[in-house]
């Protein structure tokens, strides 16, 4: 394995300042109904508004020259999005072209039908056990399988901190799990999301992915089958659609992270800061759902913790991502990389789809925090494993508390 040094700093978007004012400006710019998701392409994107469009009533949009500029020093070239290149990515180009995170609003983007193909991102990533353990720190015998459980709707009953990620990547529309949690700058009224870094931003070999969005209590009936493919927007998305508008993950993921053999694992987590694609009322997304979970970066040892419980949406086989799955075990441990932290691991059956879930524990005092988030699991299922938050971990999150604490 390759050694991942460690550091206390978090992960800093190349000319972070500048990337939210250029999500800022794009918001105030918009492509048309057709350029945005007329075509049924999966990687559809782009810039859009909630006010004046560019809309010149022939399909064309008409930009002057000193934004289209502005934007292009952010990486958005809205000449190659009126004609169509929107629809693809420059599969070798896109590490470039995505050094800042610009992530602006698309209403309507994310429709039932669009969020119900979206894949997996582990599809086909998964790893073999001895791929990863070895003798390296500290790893304990593997754990039995644990099935997990289906969540009874209504999700938000049951765990209205939970919710589905969506994104757009090279290979399509993909999907994650994440949990709603405190922001120390806004007490009450947090709009921070947390889920795996693997969610935001595809590590070494890619850049931030785009149009991510985070769907609380997504399917909140625990709709099937024929119920689920004639549900409309309101019941798929019960507390709405929010964007992210700022994300962070550590620079260990950025620098290490992998698609396969757990690289960059034990730093796999990103904080997602969330505005409402349609109005909220004002309402912070913890005021919607009326919950969110506070996070300890001082977890307790493996052999301190009686349990853990891990929730997500799995997507893979044999599991199709419309319903929300919760495994609860003691935890093991689990060594990647003998200079990065040792990870949680648990028995579960969830398969991707699941990444970025939270991991909650209950301390002695009886209160329930988020400990992990779901990262790796074998090739086969069976287990899962999720890095134990500290100070990189608290970095990341304070960082983009700070950045939207005036906000």
């Amino acid at each position: 394995m390759r050694s991942i040094r460690p550091s206390s700093a978090p992960r800093r978007r190349r000319g972070a300042p500048r990337a939210l004012a250029a999500v800022a400006l794009a918001s105030a710019l918009a492509l048309t109904a057709t350029a945005c998701n007329g075509s049924g392409d999966d990687n559809a994107g782009g810039p859009a508004s909630a006010s004046a469009t560019a809309d010149t009533g022939d399909g064309k949009i008409k930009i002057p020259d000193d934004i289209k500029n502005k934007l292009k020093e952010h990486g958005i070239d809205i000449d190659k999005w009126k004609n169509g290149a929107w629809k693809n990515w420059d599969k070798d180009d896109w590490l470039r072209e995505a050094n800042d995170f610009v992530n602006p609003i698309i209403k309507g983007l994310w429709d039932p039908n669009r969020m119900r193909d979206a894949n997996d991102p582990d599809k086909d990533k998964g790893v073999d056990d001895n791929d990863i353990s070895g003798d390296q720190g500290v790893t304990d015998p593997t754990p039995e399988p644990v099935r997990a459980k289906a969540v009874r709707p209504t999700y938000h009953g049951s765990a209205a901190t939970s919710g589905k990620v969506f994104f757009d990547s090279p290979e399509g529309t993909m999907v994650c799990s994440a949990t709603v949690v405190e922001d120390p700058a806004h007490p009450g009224k947090s709009n921070l999301v947390w889920t795996a870094g693997h969610c935001v931003h595809a590590g070494k070999k890619g850049g931030w992915y785009r149009n991510i969005a985070f769907v609380p209590s997504y399917n909140d009936q625990g709709l099937t089958g024929a119920a689920l493919a004639k549900a409309t927007r309101p019941e798929i998305a019960p507390y709405g659609v929010w964007w992210g508008d700022g994300a962070q993950t550590s620079q260990q993921w950025i620098d290490q992270g992998g698609e396969t053999g757990g690289d960059g694992a034990s730093y796999d987590y990103a904080v997602i800061h969330v505005t409402p694609e349609q109005g909220s009322g004002g309402k912070s997304l913890e005021e919607t759902v009326g919950s969110a979970l506070p996070v300890n970066f001082d977890a307790p040892a493996v052999p301190k913790v009686s349990s853990i419980t891990a929730t997500g949406y799995p997507a893979a086989k044999p599991y199709d991502g419309s319903l929300l799955y919760q495994c609860a075990d003691k935890p093991g441990r689990l060594s990647v990389d003998a200079a990065a932290p040792t990870m949680y691991r648990i028995g579960c059956t969830m398969t991707g789809g699941a990444s970025g879930g939270g991991w909650v524990e209950t301390g002695a005092d009886g209160k329930a925090a988020l400990v992990s988030n779901t990262s790796i699991g074998p090739v086969s299922s069976g287990w899962l494993a999720g890095p134990r938050f500290g100070d990189v971990a608290k970095g990341v999150y304070e960082a983009v508390s700070k950045e939207f604490a005036d906000q």
